[in-house]
């Protein structure tokens, strides 16, 4: 009876979206009536090959042309995913699920805690200040008060040493190009510091809270066209001062891609720049501030590894993968900072050391394990104390408390776990407590009918891909369960156990839904990060298309019945399988992605991923991209799985043209019957500060689309 009504459901959906894909050649757009998209070909001769573009106008997305174009797809996607059936179901239950609330660590300023909280239908979470343990929480900043339709976020926060002042930024309509400003907390007055160009910003408060060190981007006008979004540079600004003034302190005349990050010892003595140049290289400066004349020292410069240092008063803790692909930490003595006087705490283990901090007079560091977060103290000689429980598998986030405090805080996630926060003493003279809970969001769901397995797959070089396997308790696995494939693979970025607040909808539905590990990422150690990346990306594309392979192979699903998902970096790997392997996959949804790797740099901040990708001005790299840039792979009449590409008008991080193009390149050529739409939401950005009511509508679309096209009742 279940196959039947399943039959059912597929024949209704389908019939109820027929008048998107009739067979009428008078729209221009084919037999499926796409929106018409001109072919114009721009062919560019790179290294002695010829690269044709037959979408380059595309790329115009401010021309009234292209907003037409974009106009009539959004209606188009419109038209297919409304009247599917069971639609308003799924609506009103991500609805309950995208309600649940969200929680950070506190940031821990003596007996003041600052942290940000989401409840029920807001649309932001809000900052909120506690004064003392049992203390009543004050608002900050509320967001939701800042726009009618929730689309002005807070991007980054930043309280004084004191806690008595907090630095600040928002942002519209998920542009992050935020605005700093400055608010009295004891009095929730704003003060009259106000500086612009500060997206994601990093800020370092002196010591009395007079005024603080922090990054800003160029006003327009003073670099070169299409560079305002590089040359992050260091400034100093002093509270009740115009900011047009402020002193550069650091960055002029270096690579305008380098990222730079500050942090000022508590006594105030030492600037510690912490400078980013790309996701495998970094490099280490200190600054003397008792000195009127003093200079900055390279404590790591031209190293090919990546360093971060913590400043604690007389000593520079080093985290670093230098000889040490899964980390290891020195100390260093600022005023002898010669590689040869660096002494090692702790040395490389099996564990890859995520990050640590200085709290409470200790070391407290957070590794993973096979994917999965641990917590462990160490003395500040690098002796290890103590492992702190973790609550279950999952994820620690936000690791915080205050050098010389007796406490110190964690985030904690898991896939059925909704956010929490726990708390652990850290008593001078008393080993560190087992982790208590400080805070906690509810969720309307339960546990235990969940299921979570991991397993491996055989990548084509033989390498062993982990996978995570969530479904339903006591699901049968027969070789027909509806399946989405998730991965990224890029960046150093960990794929670990994590709340995704939507997913029981898809679970309760008989779905299953697996996260790949895969090259690229950094759940493994440095080395697993540089298999992936370069001219090493096609592993990550190898590993994904492998563990959809296995998923088959094992019975969990067939290809019919399978979908792969992933943004951003992840698009361009779903976008990679889909032209790689579109025999393999029923549907395909690829958000925000990067798509055309030949022309990528040329757009928004991506030439600050020209040192994860590569760029197509070097003859050598430009093989690479071109030999995996899903726009390019798009072949003429090759039957093509469902695809729902997303992107948004404010992006600035990935330049909405690469799904626009693809969407145009992918319905002309396809000779299959199944969708392929594009959906383009305005008042929106890559992703962060996303209200609510988008979020519920933009998942209500995408998991409508899965279910359409895997089969699962809705």
């Amino acid at each position: 009876m279940l196959v039947a009504t399943k039959i059912v459901f597929l024949f209704v959906a389908v019939c109820v979206c027929a008048a998107a894909f009739a067979a009428d050649d008078r729209t221009g757009g084919g037999r499926r009536g796409y929106p018409p998209a001109r072919v114009e070909p721009v062919v560019d001769r790179l290294h002695g090959v010829d690269v044709s573009d037959p979408y380059r106008w595309l790329e115009a997305s401010e021309s009234a042309e292209v907003r037409e174009w974009i106009a009539a797809q959004n209606q188009f996607c419109r038209a297919a995913l409304d009247g599917l059936p069971g639609r308003a179901a799924i609506h009103r239950r991500l609805g309950e699920l995208l309600s649940v609330g969200t929680i950070s660590a506190p940031a821990v300023r003596g007996r003041r805690y600052f942290y940000t909280k989401r409840d029920g239908k807001q649309n932001q979470p809000i900052l909120l200040a506690r004064d003392g343990v049992r203390g009543d929480d004050r608002v900050l900043i509320d967001p939701n008060t800042l726009s009618a339709d929730g689309t002005v976020a807070l991007d980054w926060w930043s309280p004084s040493r004191d806690g008595r002042r907090l630095a600040y930024g928002t942002s519209e309509s998920g542009s992050e190009k935020s605005t700093l400003r400055v608010l009295d907390v004891e009095t929730g007055t704003l003060l009259g510091d106000t500086i612009p160009f500060t997206r994601a910003c990093s800020v370092a408060w002196q010591p009395d809270g007079s005024g603080f060190y922090y990054t800003r981007y160029p006003t327009p006008g003073s670099v070169p066209a299409g560079e305002e979004n590089y040359h992050r540079h260091v400034f100093f600004h002093s509270l009740g001062t115009d900011a047009a003034g402020d002193p550069e302190i650091f960055g002029r005349g270096r690579a305008p891609s380098d990222w730079p990050n500050l942090d000022v010892s508590p006594d105030g003595r030492w600037l510690v720049v912490n400078v980013h140049q790309g996701w495998s290289k970094s490099e280490v400066y200190l600054r003397d501030l008792s000195r009127p004349d003093g200079e900055f020292v390279a404590v790591v410069e031209g190293v090919d590894a990546l360093f971060n240092g913590d400043m604690q008063n007389d000593r520079l803790y080093l985290h670093t993968n230098w000889g040490a692909p899964r980390y290891r930490v020195f100390a260093v003595d600022p005023k002898h900072s010669a590689r040869d006087a660096w002494r090692e705490l702790i040395g490389e283990r099996d564990s890859v050391l995520e990050n640590i901090a200085v709290i409470g007079g200790r070391l407290v560091a957070h590794s993973l394990r096979d994917a999965s977060s641990c917590l462990e103290t160490f003395s500040l000689d690098g002796k290890l104390e103590r492992a702190i429980e973790m609550p279950t598998l999952g994820t620690l986030s936000g690791l915080g408390g205050e050098w010389d405090g007796d406490e110190g805080f964690f985030g904690f996630t898991s896939f059925a776990v909704p956010p929490a926060v726990y708390r652990i003493g850290l008593e001078a003279n008393r080993p560190a407590s087992e982790s208590q809970l400080w805070e906690q969001v509810t969720a309307p769901i339960e546990p235990s009918q969940f299921a979570i397995q991991r397993v491996r797959a055989k990548s084509r070089d033989g390498t062993a891909v982990p996978m995570f396997l969530l479904h339903r308790t006591g699901l049968k696995i027969d070789g027909n369960c509806p399946t989405v494939l998730y991965g990224y693979g890029g960046f150093n970025n960990s794929l670990t156990p994590t709340f995704y607040a939507n997913l029981p909808l898809w679970l309760e539905r008989g779905g299953v839904f697996v996260v790949a590990n895969l090259r690229g990422g950094g759940e493994f150690g440095e080395g697993w990060h540089q298999a992936g990346m370069l001219g090493n990306k096609q592993n990550v594309f190898d590993d994904f298309i492998a563990a959809a392979e296995w998923l088959i192979e094992n019975r969990f699903t067939n290809r019919d019945r399978l979908a792969i998902s992933g943004g951003s970096n992840g698009g361009l790997l779903v976008g990679a399988a889909l032209t790689q392997r579109p025999d393999l996959f029923r549907a395909v949804v690829c958000r925000v992605p990067l798509l055309d790797m030949i022309r990528y740099h040329q757009f928004r901040i991506a030439k600050l991923w020209i040192p994860e990708y590569g760029s197509s001005d070097d003859p050598e790299q430009f093989q690479w991209l071109r030999a995996y840039s899903p726009y390019h792979r798009v072949r003429d009449g090759a039957s093509y799985p469902a695809v729902l590409l997303t992107t948004a008008e404010s992006d600035s991080r990935v330049d909405p043209m690469h799904a626009l193009k693809m969407a145009a390149r992918l319905q002309a050529a396809s000779s299959s019957d199944r969708p392929i739409l594009l959906r383009v939401e305005s008042k929106a950005g890559h992703g962060a500060g996303k209200p609510l009511a988008k979020t519920v509508e933009e998942q209500t679309d995408v998991w409508s689309f899965l279910c359409w096209q895997l089969g699962v009742e809705p």
